[in-house]
């Protein structure tokens, strides 16, 4: 059943209380069909994507000044713009393709279609690798609303490809893959899990890890008492990529760190946090389905998935220096000179560059195969080193 009440945040409406619960009473079934006890990434899975009930699964809207949480294509279009000078350059070197994973609204889409077309490197297709319905009917009217010349270029895929040649693109998606949450304890390591305590409320759980948790632990450089996060799907899904990537690359755009820096001392309380109307908090039990659930990407591990998978890691730097370097300077010097709205534009990105807004939090890393020149994006500011 849904915590306790926390006043510090807005209270849902009754519909949403009313698909909360309901989403509730799946979950509860699931922990009474695993004995008492779900690890957390199933726990998260549910409360994210369950069909019709999910936080990504339902009809409320996520993004933008009306949902919970602002992304940097609904900030300006000049964050796909300046993207859109990279993704051009993997498309020159691999085929005319893009596919976006998890195109939330789709303004980012609609953003690098734009821009691509701008340049003269329109993508023959633009593929969307989208799992939620309601999503899709939004990205689908975002498109035709206001790329309608382009929209017969995009398509939606219910799986990833089997094989696939172009650009990937994925924003803001890896930090909400499903994580295993463990806990460094003097007695070992255990997986944190939910379970029900007396009144039926979801409460936090421990058991011994397992195998597979117990070997990716290994190498993290951390001591008990500590509690942090492990993601084992976010691994195996850039993993995927190195069976599936013909030739061409993954650009991938997430708030995160590096291992060293993920699981330093005074982070020894994890990264999880939830996120409603623009507020954050750091209590997943809290009307289930309808907050977001996130934690930062630990960019190692995904570099080392992918580097084992047979992909080149071909770049990693901050946002700043990646949209520095695929010449948004220049895109707002333009827009600007052409626009009545200045001063907002430039307020938008400055907090996409700014060290204590977007700029620094978020990373950007490439992985590839068969792409000879340097990437556009990395230049200059590469921290590969710091991986």
């Amino acid at each position: 059943m849904p915590g306790l009440m926390d006043k510090s945040l807005p209270t849902p409406s009754a519909d949403a209380q009313d698909a909360s619960r309901a989403l509730c009473q799946r979950l509860v079934a699931e922990i009474e069909r695993g004995g008492g006890w779900i690890g957390f990434a199933r726990y998260q899975e549910l409360a994210l994507y369950e069909p019709g009930l999910g936080y990504y699964a339902g009809g409320s809207h996520k993004f933008g000044t009306d949902g919970d949480f602002v992304t940097a294509p609904e900030l300006t279009p000049l964050f796909g713009h300046a993207l859109a000078r990279q993704v051009a350059q993997v498309m020159a070197a691999s085929q005319p393709v893009v596919l976006e994973a998890g195109a939330g609204s789709g303004q980012l889409a609609v953003d690098l279609l734009l821009g691509l077309d701008a340049i003269g490197m329109a993508p023959e297709r633009y593929l969307i690798l989208e799992l939620s319905g309601e999503l899709r009917a939004r990205q689908r009217d975002t498109v035709m609303r206001q790329a309608p010349a382009l929209a017969a270029r995009v398509e939606w895929l219910d799986a990833m490809p089997e094989a696939f040649s172009g650009c990937i693109v994925a924003n803001e998606l890896l930090d909400a893959i499903p994580v295993q949450v463990l806990a460094w304890r003097d007695q070992g390591l255990m997986e944190r899990g939910v379970g029900l305590d007396g009144d039926g409320r979801f409460v936090w759980c421990e058991r011994p890890a397992a195998d597979d948790l117990q070997r990716a632990a290994a190498a993290l450089p951390v001591s008990a008492p500590y509690v942090g996060e492990v993601a084992l799907a976010a691994r195996a899904w850039a993993a995927e990529w190195g069976r599936r990537l013909v030739q061409g690359a993954l650009i991938l755009i997430d708030y995160g760190l590096p291992r060293h820096e993920y699981y330093h001392a005074q982070r020894s309380g994890g990264t999880l946090r939830c996120h409603y109307r623009h507020r954050a908090h750091d209590d997943p039990f809290w009307w289930p389905g309808l907050s977001d659930i996130t934690t930062h990407v630990e960019f190692t591990a995904i570099a080392e998935a992918a580097h084992e998978a047979g992909l080149d890691v071909l770049g990693y730097t901050t946002q700043a220096s990646f949209l520095m370097n695929c010449g948004i300077g220049e895109l707002l010097s333009a827009r600007q000179s052409s626009s009545g709205n200045a001063a907002k534009t430039l307020g938008a990105v400055q907090v996409l560059l700014a060290p204590g807004e977007m700029g620094e939090l978020f990373k950007v890393i490439a992985c590839g195969r068969g792409i000879a020149e340097p990437l556009l994006g990395f230049v200059r500011g590469d921290r590969l080193h710091a991986l």
